[in-house]
C-alpha cells in the first residue's frame, strides 16, 4: 500500500461478513453483483467456461448496444464517513469499464430498493478513468454520512470488488437499547496502529459475529527477539468497560500465551483493564471488569505473538460519548 492511500488501513464499510450487501443492478448478465462486497482478493481458474462465458468472480454485465451506464447499489454493512474507495478490476483485463464513478446517499432504517434509487446522491468519486486488473485508488473528501454506495461503470463491463474505506457513525437510538460492543467497527471503533499485521488485517478483530476460520482473524508474524506484539483500537465514543473479551477461536497452535488489556481516559492517561493474564488456545475468553472508568481507546498485548479472531469490550457510552456518535 502506497503511502498516498492511507484510507486503505481504515475499515471497509461495504464487506460482506460487516453485513455489507448488493442490493440493486441493473445488469448481471456475465457475473453476479454480490460478488463485489466479498471477503479476500478475487479468484481466477483460465478455461471455466459457463453457459454465458468465462465465469468471473466479480460483477460483470453485457456489452451494451445502446447509449447509458451499468451500476450496483450496494447497503453497507455500517453506516459511515467515506475517506477512500478501491474499484478493483482484478482478472478484468479486456472486459473492464474504461471509466467509473461513485456515488453515496444516506437512507436511515430499512428503506425498499426503489426508496434508496430516489434517494439524493452525492459525488464521492467522479467520473474517472480505470485501468483494468487493478486495484484503482480514490482518495475521498469525508464529507456526510451514507448508508448506501452506488458504483456506475461508464459504459459496461466488469468489476472485480468495491472496498469503501472509511468510520462507521451508527444509529445511536440503537445504541441506547442495551449494552454496547465498544470496540465494534459498525459501532464506529477502528484500529489505529498495531505492531505487526504479517498474516491478515487487525481490522478483522473488530467485526460482528464470530470468526469463521483462522484467516478471519488477526495473525502476526513470529517474533525472534524479547518484544511482544500489540492492537490499539480507538473506541466507537467514550464509555465505560465493563466485560472484555479475547477470543482465539481456531488459533489452536499459534495463540498467544498471554494478554494484558489497558484503556485510555479522555485526558491521555492509561489504566489497567486486564493485568497480564495466560490465555488458551480455541477459546472465547471472559473477563469482568470491575471499577471501570470511561476510556476512549483500547490497548491489548498479546505475549509474545502469535493470533486472535475477535476483541469485544461490552459496556455502556458516557453522556459525552453518545454526544459525539450523535454529532
Amino acid at each position: 500500500m502506497s503511502d498516498d492511500h492511507v484510507f486503505r488501513t481504515l475499515p471497509d464499510l461495504a464487506l460482506r461478513s460487516l453485513g455489507g450487501a448488493v442490493i440493486w443492478a441493473n445488469d448481471e448478465f456475465f457475473a453476479e453483483r454480490e460478488n463485489l462486497v466479498k471477503s479476500g482478493p478475487a479468484g481466477y481458474s483460465a478455461a471455466t467456461f459457463g453457459h454465458k462465458g468465462q465465469v468471473y468472480d466479480g460483477w460483470e454485465t453485457r456489452r451494451r448496444r445502446s447509449t447509458g451506464v451499468d451500476e450496483a447499489i450496494v447497503r453497507l454493512g455500517a453506516p459511515g464517513i467515506v475517506h477512500g474507495v478501491v474499484v478493483d478490476t482484478a482478472w478484468f483485463k479486456g472486459n473492464y469499464p474504461p471509466e467509473v464513478s461513485v456515488e453515496g446517499a444516506s437512507v436511515d432504517g430499512h428503506p425498499s430498493v426503489d426508496e434508496v434509487r430516489a434517494a439524493e446522491w452525492v459525488t464521492l468519486v467522479p467520473r474517472s478513468r480505470v485501468r483494468g486488473d487493478t486495484k484503482n485508488d480514490f482518495d475521498v473528501e469525508p464529507g456526510p454520512r451514507v448508508t448506501h454506495v452506488k458504483l456506475t461503470m461508464h459504459p459496461d463491463g466488469g468489476v472485480a470488488r468495491l472496498r469503501v474505506h472509511g468510520i462507521a457513525r451508527p444509529d445511536v437510538t440503537y445504541l441506547d437499547a442495551g449494552p454496547v460492543d465498544l470496540a465494534a467497527i459498525e459501532n464506529g471503533a477502528r484500529v489505529t496502529d498495531c505492531s505487526n499485521m504479517f498474516y491478515s488485517s487487525p481490522q478483522n478483530l473488530l467485526l460482528p459475529g464470530v470468526a469463521r476460520s483462522m484467516g478471519d482473524g488477526w495473525e502476526t508474524a513470529r517474533r525472534r527477539d524479547d518484544g511482544n506484539d500489540w492492537v490499539q483500537i480507538a473506541l466507537a465514543a467514550e464509555g465505560v468497560p465493563t466485560l472484555i473479551e479475547l477470543d482465539t477461536s481456531y488459533f489452536l497452535g499459534n495463540a498467544p500465551g498471554a494478554a494484558r488489556v489497558q484503556g485510555r481516559s479522555a485526558d491521555g492517561e492509561w489504566v489497567e483493564l486486564l493485568p497480564r493474564t495466560d490465555l488458551h488456545p480455541d477459546t472465547r475468553h471472559r473477563f469482568v471488569v470491575t471499577d471501570g472508568v470511561p476510556i476512549t481507546e483500547l490497548r491489548v498485548d498479546a505475549y509474545p505473538d502469535g493470533g486472535m479472531a475477535r476483541i469485544r469490550l461490552w459496556g455502556s457510552l458516557t453522556e459525552a460519548g453518545r454526544a459525539e456518535l450523535a454529532s
